[in-house]
């Protein structure tokens, strides 16, 4: 009588682990793979890069004679190191304070304005139920934005001249002519409300683009809880815009020092220096005027690096306090 078998357990494994199967090869795929595959989108950036090495970035370079001596006919990187000599003459330059106190009033104004009343006009389109009058009012709202600079400086120009549009009123009313484009009073108020006039109905553009996202489930919870127009404005509306909130107002800060130079060249002249001239004006007159292109390059550094650093911060506060920045 044979003995039963007896089957012996497996070892235990000592060796190496198993190593995880391969991942797809999808996921392995590296960018030159995905550039040979899609090189016709790829080749889409080609332009748009070249403009910003070309335009923008190479420039760059020559702020190097910010802290060169440059003279015209020299040298392109200035003929020798003079250091920060510029930036000290800028500052004890009895113009700065005037300049920069004009460049920070003008910036504020606009921020104050034209930020939060395209977010106002966006609601009210928004709550519009007729589609023609809806229409007619982005299409009048937005239309200054496509007329040039020129155009609007000599238009503000045509009605606020002695003979304009807004003297005759004045003098229709029984009131007295004032040279508004020589006062230095109102040189502000009319600069805002151009910024106002021409750019208020564009940035509603993207408010009401902003406002397509948001689900319409979240109206209904709203009004089932009881929620009035209002409080689904406040706690529906609102954060759901707030991304682009956030964003166009760190966009608005970083050329809260740029202030429209092309607006303030045409409109202003030396009889309302005193509150239109600001930085990037001042730059122009010393350094195509005066010839004196060291010092313009410090002066328009100086301005770039603040405007630098109130991206930075307004980025760094955005994305702590409400979660949502730029990068």
């Amino acid at each position: 009588m044979s003995s039963p078998t007896v089957l012996a357990s497996p070892a235990p494994a000592t060796g190496p682990a198993t190593p995880p199967p391969a991942a797809p090869r999808a996921a392995r795929r590296t960018w030159r793979r995905a550039l040979r595959r899609d090189w016709q989108l790829y080749s889409l950036a080609i332009l748009p890069l070249l403009f910003f090495l070309i335009f923008r970035y190479l420039p760059m370079i020559g702020n190097v004679i910010a802290f060169r001596r440059f003279q015209p006919g020299g040298s392109i990187f200035g003929e020798y190191w003079v250091g920060l000599r510029y930036f000290k003459m800028f500052l004890t330059d009895p113009t700065f304070w005037n300049v920069f106190t004009n460049t920070l009033v003008l910036g504020g104004l606009t921020l104050l304005f034209c930020f939060p009343l395209p977010i106002v006009l966006a609601l009210l389109l928004n709550e519009v139920r007729a589609r023609r009058l809806k229409r007619f009012v982005q299409s009048v709202s937005y239309l200054p934005h496509f007329l040039s600079i020129v155009i609007v400086a000599a238009i503000v120009m045509q009605l606020l001249s002695m003979d304009g549009t807004v003297n005759q009123f004045v003098r229709a009313v029984g009131g007295e002519e004032t040279a508004f484009l020589q006062r230095p009073e109102w040189f502000r108020t009319i600069y805002v409300s151009s910024e106002v006039w021409q750019t208020v109905g564009w940035g509603t553009i993207l408010y009401l683009a902003a406002l397509t996202t948001i689900d319409d489930d979240l109206y209904e919870a709203a009004r089932i809880d009881g929620a009035n127009r209002w409080r689904q404005t406040w706690h529906v509306t609102l954060p759901g815009i707030r991304p682009t909130m956030v964003t166009l107002l760190i966009l608005n800060i970083g050329t809260f020092m740029a202030v429209g130079f092309e607006k303030i060249l045409l409109l202003y002249n030396p009889l309302t220096y005193p509150t239109a001239d600001v930085i990037s004006t001042y730059l122009f007159r010393v350094g195509f005027t005066s010839s004196n292109f060291s010092y313009a390059a410090a002066i328009g550094l100086f301005e770039a690096v603040i405007g630098l650093v109130l991206v930075l911060s307004a980025n760094l506060i955005a994305r702590r306090t409400v979660g949502t920045s730029l990068w």
